[in-house]
């Protein structure tokens, strides 16, 4: 079974990232969370979810789908928290503040926006572990910052798309114009070139700013997907959060390829009528994430510091599950040698 496949049932099943047992985690000596006697003493696992909130089918719905592993697995309690339209970092602090009044641990906040919010209440609560995810800039005994190599796992988007196109043509479309996507971006365009380095690419962010929609507008996504075949492409990747299922839809709409993102977009449910049009998915375990930090705490041994996924420790990886995607065996066979050579060092993936 290649590390592919594996990634992808691990994926499914948000199964255990050992990112600490790879040295990719550091672990507090303070047993936040913990009674005296080691046991776990916490309410449960709270989550406050990223701009889209539950039901994106792509980067919330992954951290939930570890929120609810957690609280089966460790019969703990939990409190999932949606964002509200045009809410400040005060609001994501009072918010933060709230899960951890009521006595929940871990306290994770679903992407970059948080960080403001998690130093100020980590802060407060240095008894409690909060986790962020897609921010390094937190530096506390009781943050883990969890973060990605997502440019590892779009540069096998990147190959697999070239594989696939039959017009050397295909696209990449950004939900805002940040550093975080820049890399998303970088990684496809590298993996794409590295199989044909005269291929035409297309290239699209829908907002400057979050707050503007780039990552909850399905409508913009699809209407910068329509731009894109319209011009030619015949394979979209994109990296859009919400919005992403614009992308798809008008995919599938065009009978042309979509690649996903974050979750195995193919096997969401929401996105089932189009899903024959979804080539795979560039995949990051955020489900696998939020769990794992929610065991160290239910452990007693609370994760703090840089935890960082990529191919190597199953952090990332490309979906397969579409047996379209399966039968074409130059494609995947492309896909695997790219991510072996990544593995081994081989390739070094640009982030910008």
């Amino acid at each position: 079974m290649s590390r592919r496949t594996r990634f992808s049932h691990v994926a499914a099943t948000v199964a255990v990232v050992a990112l600490a047992a790879a040295g990719c985690g550091k672990s507090s000596s303070d047993s936040a969370g913990s009674s005296d006697d080691g046991t776990y003493s916490g309410k449960g696992i709270g989550l406050a979810y990223d701009i889209g909130g539950k039901g994106d089918q792509s980067f919330n719905d992954a951290a939930y789908a570890g929120f609810q592993k957690a609280e089966k697995e460790f019969k703990i309690g939990g409190r999932d928290i949606e964002p509200q339209d045009g809410e400040s970092d005060a609001d994501k602090v009072q918010r933060l503040e709230t899960l951890a009044k009521q006595g929940y641990n871990p306290i994770i906040g679903v992407g970059y926006s948080y960080a403001p919010a998690v130093k100020e209440v980590a802060a407060k609560y240095p008894k409690v572990t909060f986790g962020i995810i897609d921010d390094e800039t937190i530096k506390a005994r009781n943050v883990a910052d969890m973060v990605f190599h997502e440019e590892q796992a779009s540069y096998l988007a990147g190959v697999a798309a070239a594989k696939t196109t039959k017009k050397n043509h295909i696209g990449f479309v950004g939900g805002v114009d940040i550093p975080l996507i820049h890399k998303f971006e970088a990684g496809f365009i590298q993996g794409a070139q590295s199989i044909n380095p005269k291929i035409k690419i297309e290239k699209q962010y829908l907002t400057q700013t979050a707050q503007e929609g780039g990552f909850s507008s399905p409508d913009k996504g699809k209407d910068a997907a329509n731009g894109q075949v319209e011009a030619g492409a015949d394979v979209i990747y994109h990296a859009a959060g919400l919005s992403g299922q614009g992308v798809i839809q008008a995919a599938a709409e065009h009978k042309v390829w979509a690649i996903g993102v974050d979750s195995d977009q193919y096997g969401q449910s929401a996105l089932a009528k189009y899903k024959d049009y979804i080539l795979g998915s560039a995949l990051k375990n955020v489900g696998g994430a939020v769990y794992d930090l929610a065991k160290s705490v239910v452990d007693g041994k609370p994760l703090s510091g840089e935890v960082r996924g990529d191919l190597k420790s199953g952090g990332v990886g490309f979906a397969d599950s579409n047996p379209k995607y399966q039968a074409m065996k130059d494609v995947v066979a492309a896909v695997d040698k790219a991510e072996q050579d990544i593995v081994d060092g081989k390739v070094t993936v640009n982030t910008q």
